[in-house]
C-alpha cells in the first residue's frame, strides 16, 4: 500500500512537471525563440547591432511614462497614405526588430529583420506600385525609393536611394538600404564573429533593448564629435576607442529604465583608467552642478533630477578572462525625462 502511495506521489510530480515544463515553452519560447532566430540573421560583418522587443516595452508603465513625454511626430501625406494601403502601424503592429550597421568604406548599410502583424498582400501591392518587384536567390524582393511620392502620383522621387524587403515568413520581413539584399540574408554565420556576437546576445537575453558595437565603429570619436561643450574629454575618447565592444541595455523597472553599459577591452591597466575617469567624470558633473552659476542658470528640478541620477549611477569593473570589462549603471527615471527637455546643464572644461 505504501509503495502504491509513493508511485502515485511520484507520478504525480512527473504530471506536473511536465505540465510546468509545457505552459513555459508554450509561452515563453515563442518569445525566446523569435529572438534568437533575428539575432541570428544579422551579418556577422556588421559594426553594430541594435535590438528592441516592442511587444514587451510596451508592457512596462515606463513606456507610457516615455511615450508621453517624447514628441510626436507629425504624419506627412506620404506615410498617411502607407498607412491607408497597407494597413500597418509600427507604434501598434511592429513587436520586434534587430538592426545592424556595416560599414563599407565611408558608406555605412543598414539591414532589419522586423517582426510583426503584417498584411502581406496590401504591403506587396503597395511596394509594386511604389517600385519593383523581383526574384532573387529564390525570394521575392521588393524595391521603393527610401523618398517617394505615393502611388499613382506623378511626382519624381527625391532620392535615388531604396529600401529592398522580403517576407522570411507570415510575420517577419528582411530590410536593408544596401544594393543586394539576397545576399545579405545568405552569408554563413558560423564562424568565429557569429561565436562573439552569440556570447554577447546571450549576456543580454533579459534587457528588451539593447546595442552591441564592436571595437572597428569607433565610439570614441563619434562621442567627441557630438559631446556639447564643456562635456568633451579627449582622454575618455580615446579610451573609448581601445575598447573592443561596447554593450548598451536597457530593462524597465517599474516607471523607470536601467540602463547598464559595459566596455570590454584586452589589458587591465585600460580598464582601470577608464573606470578612475569615469568616476572622476561623475564626481565632475555632480560638483557643476552644484556651482553657484549652474544652481541660478538651471530649473531646480531640472537640476534636482540630473543629480538623482548621478548619485545613483555605478561603476565596477569585471574581470572576464581575456577581456577585462568597466560597467556603468544608471536610471533614467520620469524626473529625468522631463528634466531633458530643459538645456544641458554645462560644466567646467577638463584640465
Amino acid at each position: 500500500m505504501k509503495n502504491r502511495a509513493s508511485l502515485g506521489l511520484a507520478a504525480a510530480v512527473l504530471l506536473l512537471g511536465a505540465i510546468a515544463f509545457y505552459t513555459y515553452h508554450r509561452w515563453s519560447g515563442d518569445e525566446s525563440s523569435a529572438r534568437a532566430t533575428s539575432l541570428a540573421t544579422m551579418p556577422t560583418g556588421a559594426s553594430a547591432i541594435v535590438y528592441a522587443d516592442f511587444a514587451a516595452l510596451r508592457q512596462s508603465p515606463f513606456a507610457a511614462e516615455f511615450f508621453a513625454w517624447a514628441p510626436r511626430p507629425q504624419i506627412d501625406d506620404d506615410y498617411a497614405q502607407f498607412l491607408r494601403d497597407t494597413g500597418f502601424d509600427y507604434e501598434r503592429d511592429l513587436n520586434r526588430v534587430a538592426v545592424a550597421a556595416i560599414k563599407h568604406g565611408q558608406d555605412t548599410a543598414l539591414f532589419a529583420v522586423a517582426d510583426g502583424r503584417f498584411d502581406r498582400e496590401k504591403i506587396a501591392t503597395y511596394a509594386s506600385q511604389a517600385g519593383t518587384r523581383e526574384t532573387r536567390g529564390g525570394r521575392e524582393i521588393f524595391s521603393v525609393p527610401i523618398t517617394s511620392a505615393p502611388p499613382n502620383s506623378a511626382a519624381v522621387p527625391a532620392s535615388p536611394r531604396k529600401i529592398s524587403f522580403t517576407f522570411l515568413r507570415k510575420n517577419r520581413m528582411a530590410l536593408s538600404d544596401s544594393a543586394d539584399l539576397a545576399s545579405l540574408l545568405s552569408q554563413p554565420r558560423t564562424d568565429q564573429d557569429a561565436k562573439e556576437w552569440r556570447e554577447r546576445f546571450e549576456r543580454l537575453a533579459g534587457s528588451p533593448v539593447f546595442a552591441v558595437i564592436r571595437q572597428d565603429a569607433a565610439p570614441g570619436s563619434a562621442l567627441a564629435s557630438r559631446a556639447p561643450g564643456g562635456w568633451q574629454s579627449p582622454q575618455l575618447s580615446t579610451l573609448l576607442d581601445q575598447l573592443q565592444w561596447i554593450t548598451i541595455a536597457g530593462k524597465p523597472e517599474g516607471d523607470r529604465l536601467r540602463v547598464v553599459t559595459e566596455g570590454e577591452c584586452g589589458l587591465d591597466v585600460s580598464a582601470r583608467q577608464l573606470a578612475d575617469l569615469l568616476n572622476g567624470v561623475l564626481a565632475l558633473a555632480q560638483a557643476g552642478l552644484n556651482g553657484p552659476q549652474v544652481r541660478q542658470q538651471l530649473d531646480p528640478q531640472a537640476r534636482e533630477a540630473y543629480l538623482e541620477m548621478l548619485k545613483g549611477a555605478d561603476v565596477s569593473r569585471l574581470d572576464r578572462g581575456e577581456t577585462k570589462s568597466v560597467r556603468l549603471v544608471f536610471d533614467v527615471t520620469p524626473k529625468f525625462l522631463q528634466a531633458a527637455r530643459s538645456a544641458v546643464p554645462s560644466v567646467p572644461p577638463r584640465k
